[in-house]
């Protein structure tokens, strides 16, 4: 196992920095103090490494334009329709920054910051730790929140991602990591096969936001439970998905599951497990293809 860490430039005056983390069957993981990104998961093949995750060209790009690209996004992911968040008697009006909506924790949210940091191993751990204090009123955010965000590899190349946080006052947090998966890379997503033990859905509404409540799976392009190669999928005329050029939706998991969803090729494997009670799904429907 070993850890590096090498600097590699500023971000409005604070210094940035690349983390490795490498473990014994020669898995890399590589991160950034900068969103307290996942930058990459290389595995080793024959050809060299090879990248299962959507990366930018290079470790100075994510900086200097917002995409998401495995960066720890909150204080709230997706979006919050009317861009107000009530809770009893106490109404927080939150920044619009998508038409009357307010999305992934406003414009300058936790995948915007330049986190501290910390690195240990182990016999069979290689891990980072970020830390990020969020002060109140940030965004519209109610209370000071203290988070830390721990990406830990193991010599089973099984690779976790942790965020825990505690505010000082009432507020609201769900934050994500962003990252997008393509373990098949160069290839397209299409001949990926995605399961998901989720037997409901959500549809959205014109503002990509849900409009009703869960439904079943069953009988409609969403049921991922034996599986579906994801192009079979996208390319449907489902009114859900043309509407939102692709998948976009969340799936409610079966209670006390923990398997979120699986990817496969012909080459590669990859299972996903969460302690959240649903998953979301996007196909990234919006890139343009650079």
């Amino acid at each position: 196992m070993d850890v590096s860490v090498e600097p590699y430039g500023q971000y409005q005056g604070h210094n940035l920095y690349e983390l490795t983390l490498t473990n014994d069957q020669g898995m890399v993981v590589k991160l950034l103090n900068y969103g307290a990104t996942l930058e990459k998961v290389l595995l080793p093949e024959a050809d060299g490494l090879h990248n299962m995750i959507l990366s930018l060209p290079s470790r100075e790009d994510y900086s200097k334009e917002r995409n998401f690209l495995g960066g720890t996004v909150g204080r709230i992911v997706g979006r919050i329709r009317g861009h107000v968040w009530q809770h009893g008697d106490v109404k927080v009006d939150l920044p619009m920054n998508e038409g009357k909506n307010h999305i992934h924790g406003g414009d300058d949210g936790l995948d915007r910051q330049v986190y501290n940091f910390r690195i240990d191993q182990t016999a069979t751990t290689a891990s980072a730790s970020f830390t990020f204090v969020d002060p109140a009123g940030h965004n519209g955010y109610p209370g000071n929140v203290k988070l830390q965000v721990t990406y830990t590899l193991e010599n089973t190349n099984t690779l976790h991602y942790r965020l825990d946080a505690v505010s000082d006052e009432e507020t609201l947090f769900n934050p994500t990591n962003h990252t997008y998966f393509a373990i098949d890379q160069p290839n397209k997503i299409d001949a990926t096969t995605l399961t998901i033990p989720a037997d409901d859905y959500k549809p959205l509404d014109a503002d990509h936001l849900p409009d009703q409540g869960w439904q079943p799976v069953a009988g409609t392009v969403f049921d991922f439970r034996q599986g579906q190669k994801l192009g079979d999928v996208i390319h449907t005329r489902a009114a859900q998905i043309t509407a939102e050029r692709g998948i976009n939706h969340p799936f409610l998991l079966k209670h006390g599951q923990t398997l979120a969803a699986k990817l496969q090729t012909d080459k590669h494997t990859m299972t996903l497990a969460t302690t959240a009670p649903s998953v979301v799904v996007y196909t990234a429907n919006h890139f343009d293809g650079t």
